[in-house]
């Protein structure tokens, strides 16, 4: 009898050649071109979309008192935001300010998935202002589809030459916008007529008007799909609690055209008439009646769109909806659903959120409005003076972060017989910064040999902003 083993088919190896000629190695991409949508959460998503760029392209040009609202000065390496003025030696606000935005994200995303990426990202945000440009110029979905595929005409070069030309003009604007965070906005709309830009300005505007057009212009989904790497690890964040968007397959199913008059039990059919205008308006080009997919952006297009057609159809909305999985399987309402949104996840992200937040403006309100630093003259670190003192050299960086002049004293301790030989008090301008030389004595042998320990009081004459910052007195053996 022959063994399982001697009848076993026999898969030739063939070697990889090269590959043929013409043949790609990459799937082609096929352009998606989004249907215009109209609803409730299009409503919100252009609500974002308004409010976020009146704050981008407005902020510049809001004046406090005689300077920009908001500048981050890098050459003066100082940043004013409204009325604060702050330093380098302030970056934990940032990182403060980071932690606080990548906790919003985990909690947003706990609480319902992407509502980051359909609502509030940049990409999404400029992606709809240029598709919105884009059909204002060469129409809806079917119409921006019979003009790609039409040859060349002098109608067809108007058209996408002045929708590139929108574009560009915007992109470019963009540009100077972000730039007029950096170097005072309106010196640089004086410096625009002249074209005196300098060599960085002129770089940062170009790169990031680049990067809007191309971006928003062409990449758009591909940018959510493959670039950002949010789409990658979301999946740690979702739960079967989180809310998604999501196609409810058993009303839906199985789907099939027919007229509105006809009964959808008789005919044995679901909910759904397979008119796929979740797909046309979807801007990543997903069908969610697939399921959970990592393209899906959460911007719920596909919901406002069935709901027009379920109106139309005389059919319940929400047979694509925000759900989650559990109340899928388990028939929950919305009253059910919204109870276990409430879950130890959630108040952790919400607990620490709102305290680092709290924590983050309270040290902002209460911060001592300068900053002092000390180092040693290195080219004098102790020498005898006359009367017999021995004699230490600082130089004390002082940084006014108010909008006024003022006077700060200076003393010290830390060691007997410890004195002041310098000017004891120093003015400083208004968000400036200053070098003071202080020389710090003490009687000749009245210490051993070595490093002692001693601190700087630096106080504000007309606040009651107090500094301690601490050094050393050298006494040579």
């Amino acid at each position: 009898m022959t063994s399982p083993a001697a009848v076993r088919k026999v898969i030739p190896i063939v070697p990889s050649g090269p590959e043929e000629p013409g043949e790609s190695l990459y799937e082609a991409q096929k352009k998606i071109y989004p249907r215009k949508v109209t609803g409730l959460f299009a409503r919100w998503r252009w609500g974002f979309v308004f409010l976020t760029q009146v704050i981008f392209y407005g902020l510049p040009w809001l004046e406090w008192g005689e300077r920009q609202a908001v500048l981050f000065d890098l050459g003066a390496r100082r940043f004013y935001i409204f009325g604060h003025v702050l330093y380098p030696q302030d970056f934990i606000y940032l990182t403060g300010l980071l932690v606080i935005s990548a906790l919003s994200l985990f909690l947003f995303t706990a609480v319902a998935g992407r509502l980051w990426c359909g609502f509030s990202c940049p990409q999404t945000v400029y992606t709809e202002i240029f598709l919105w440009i884009e059909r204002k110029i060469e129409g809806d979905r079917n119409a921006r589809m019979r003009l790609d595929a039409s040859p060349m005409s002098a109608g067809k070069f108007a058209r996408k030459g002045a929708k590139h030309a929108v574009w560009i003009m915007l992109a470019l604007w963009t540009g100077f916008t972000f730039v007029g965070y950096f170097t005072p906005i309106r010196t640089l709309w004086g410096e625009a007529f002249t074209l005196s830009f300098g060599p960085w300005e002129w770089f940062w505007v170009n790169f990031y008007a680049l990067a809007t057009y191309g971006n928003a212009g062409f990449l758009r989904e591909q940018v959510c799909k493959y670039m950002c790497p949010y789409a990658r690890f979301q999946s740690a964040m979702f739960d079967k609690d989180t809310l998604i968007v999501s196609y409810d397959t058993s009303r839906g199913e199985p789907r099939g055209s027919r007229s509105r008059k006809a009964d959808p039990a008789a005919l044995a059919l679901g909910s759904c008439v397979d008119c796929n205008l979740c797909v046309h308006v979807c801007p990543t080009g997903i069908d969610i009646r697939n399921g959970l997919q990592y393209e899906c952006i959460g911007c719920a297009g596909c919901i406002d769109v069935c709901d027009t057609v379920m109106d139309r159809m005389n059919y319940p909305r929400g047979l694509i909806r925000f759900t989650t999985q559990n109340a899928e399987a388990k028939g929950w309402g919305r009253a059910e659903i919204l109870r276990h949104i409430v879950r130890p996840r959630v108040l952790v992200y919400t607990t620490v959120l709102l305290t680092l937040t709290v924590l983050v403006l309270t040290s902002l309100v209460v911060r001592t409005p300068f900053k002092v630093d000390v180092v040693r003259d290195r080219a004098a670190l102790s020498r005898i003076v006359a009367g017999g003192k021995l004699e230490n050299v600082y130089r004390l960086q002082i940084m006014n972060a108010t909008e006024q002049p003022q006077r700060y004293r200076i003393s010290a301790a830390g060691l007997e017989g410890l004195v002041l030989a310098s000017e004891a008090e120093a003015t400083v301008g208004p968000a400036e910064s200053r070098w003071v030389a202080v020389r710090l004595q003490i009687p000749y042998g009245s210490a051993q040999p070595g490093s002692h320990p001693i601190h700087f009081n630096i106080a504000s004459i007309e606040g009651d902003g107090q500094i301690n910052e601490k050094s050393a007195f050298l006494v040579p053996r």
